[in-house]
Parts: C-alpha cells; structure tokens; sequence
C-alpha cells in the first residue's frame, strides 16, 4: 500500500492549485492573505503548520468555505 502524503503537503497541494486556478501569483496572493510571501511558500512546500486562523484567511481570499479549501486532503 503506497503511503499517503503528509497532511501539511496535502494542504499546500492543495492551496497552490487553487491559488493558480484563480490566477495568483505567489507574492499577490500572500499579500491579499496578509501573509509574508515566503511564509505562503512554506505552507505550498508542506513545510508549515497553520493555525485555523490562517486556513481561515487563506479561504476567505479565495472566496471558499473551509470545507472546500479542505477538500481532498
């Protein structure tokens, strides 16, 4: 049984190829996230942990639910 990626690189899969399909470069993104752009590059990388008041930031700038900016994680 092939073993499933870690949930942190799940979920910055997951933030990268919404934030591409709505046209985001990186660095607009994290500033319309109020993020720094190297901290959005680590959540892309699976390398940071979020809080759920940055998952939360993260889908109200892409204009989601929670439960869609989770889904298939």
């Amino acid at each position: 049984m092939a073993k499933r990626a870690d949930i942190l690189v799940r979920f910055g899969q997951r933030v990268r190829e919404l934030r591409k399909e709505q046209g985001y470069s990186q660095e607009n993104f994290a500033y319309a996230c109020e993020l720094d752009r190297t901290y959005v590059g680590g959540i892309e990388r699976g390398e940071r942990n979020l809080t759920i008041r940055k998952i939360e930031q993260i889908a109200d700038t892409l204009g989601i639910s929670l439960s869609e900016l989770l889904e298939g994680v």
